[in-house]
């Protein structure tokens, strides 16, 4: 018999780490990661198991602060975990449905990612689990291991402040074996670091070895979108993320029959609604851009994988500049469940990070290929000793 699980503690902790390079876009500027890990730990007989989770908090993209997501995740999430008891793992799946995306109309879908992988980790472990195992509970058909994993690659980016530094590590990346690539454009000096990588991949891009893609993370007002198109299409760009603001969603299926270019949306799509609302306008937008602590954990993003699939749409499994092995662990589930995606962001691991939290990273090889994660639960092992390194306040404890 199967004893239940029950919980008896979660703890917040709010990190800050450094970054290897410094990145600026239209909405931000940042040199250092704030990634929050929760850890919520098993009550007898398994109070000797541990699970985590983790999310990063963008004003600019749900509206949620470091500050809010502490805050939400000890008064809101936290008191629907006190009376907490499964018996399975599909029981946890039943529990992590009922965690909401938004609370009185405001969202708090980075908050639920960072309860909703701890406990897929934790309850993963006891009942020798994988994340891909949700996939015929969520009754998503087409879905399933190995999903895209065999063929999905992942990103590199397009930095530098120089040509030199730019070229050269764009060559580094080819030498790599990367094939897609993406540069932020809509703050100062893009046009010019459009050439230099253009520069770099012309010969790729001219044969179809390569991509180049843009992200103006809403920075741009329409007219700035239309005058940018050419320009972008000379230089060898197949698609532009978030053009416009939310605010001008309704603009985007005029401004897709201005250019070659694919639309993609980003902070225009957070929740199922959004979604519905963005198909319903029309064929505007060609791919969504899913990301885990964005949209609200691994459960949402395979269900909003399927509304887009649905709907005739591509997708791209994003990331948030910052993240740890504990959210490329679950990007990597999303790819095992996930049948296809048109791009892949994330899983730099310590090449971005002065360090990460858990033992051995979650990082892409040559090519931007990436195998499944080993063992149960996300497959990750954090390092106590790491969280507690680089700190940015004392954990918040909170018995449940």
């Amino acid at each position: 018999m199967t004893l239940p699980l029950r919980l008896r503690e979660l703890r917040i902790h709010r990190l800050r780490i450094p970054l290897r390079l410094r990145f600026e876009h239209a909405a931000a500027a940042r040199d250092a990661a704030d990634p929050i890990i929760v850890s919520v730990a098993a009550a007898s007989p398994y109070a000797h198991e541990l699970g985590f989770g983790e999310t990063l908090a963008r004003p600019y993209v749900t509206g949620e602060t470091p500050e809010s997501v502490v805050d939400d995740i000890s008064h809101i999430f936290a008191p629907l975990l006190a009376d907490f008891q499964a018996s399975s793992f599909f029981e946890v799946l039943e529990l992590l449905e009922r965690l909401p995306l938004q609370v009185g109309g405001r969202i708090v879908t980075a908050a639920r990612c960072a309860v909703e992988l701890a406990l897929l980790d934790l309850s993963g472990r006891i009942y020798h689990r994988r994340p891909v195992d949700a996939v015929g509970w969520l009754g998503l058909a087409g879905f399933g291991p190995p999903g895209c994993l065999r063929t999905a690659r992942y990103s590199g980016v397009v930095v530098g402040r120089t040509r030199r530094r730019l070229q050269r590590a764009l060559r580094l990346q080819r030498l790599a074996g990367l094939r897609d690539f993406k540069l932020k454009v809509a703050v100062a000096g893009w046009q010019d670091r459009l050439r230099w990588a253009y520069g770099v991949l012309r010969g790729p891009l001219a044969r179809g070895r390569a991509t180049l893609r843009v992200d103006a993370n809403g920075g741009w007002s329409l007219a700035d979108a239309v005058t940018a198109l050419p320009l972008l299409e000379k230089h060898g760009v197949c698609a532009v993320e978030q053009p416009l603001p939310e605010t001008q969603d309704a603009d985007l299926p005029y401004l897709a029959t201005q250019s070659r270019c694919d639309l993609i949306v980003d902070e225009s799509l957070i929740t199922p609604d959004d979604a519905e609302r963005l198909i319903a306008a029309g064929d505007g937008v060609a791919v969504f851009n899913i990301r885990l602590a964005k949209n609200g954990g691994l459960l949402p993003a395979l269900r909003m994988a399927r509304v887009a699939f649905s709907a005739g749409r591509d997708v791209q499994l994003g990331c948030l500049v910052g993240e740890t092995s504990l959210l490329s662990a679950a990007g990597v589930a999303f790819l095992e469940a996930c049948p296809k995606v048109r791009f892949v962001e994330g899983a730099y691991g310590r090449w971005l990070l002065r360090e990460d939290v858990t033992r051995c990273p979650v990082r892409f090889g040559c090519g931007g290929r990436i195998g499944r994660r080993k063992g149960f639960g996300l497959g990750v092992e954090v390092d106590p000793a790491r969280l507690e390194r680089w700190a940015a306040e004392r954990p918040r404890v909170l018995a449940l």
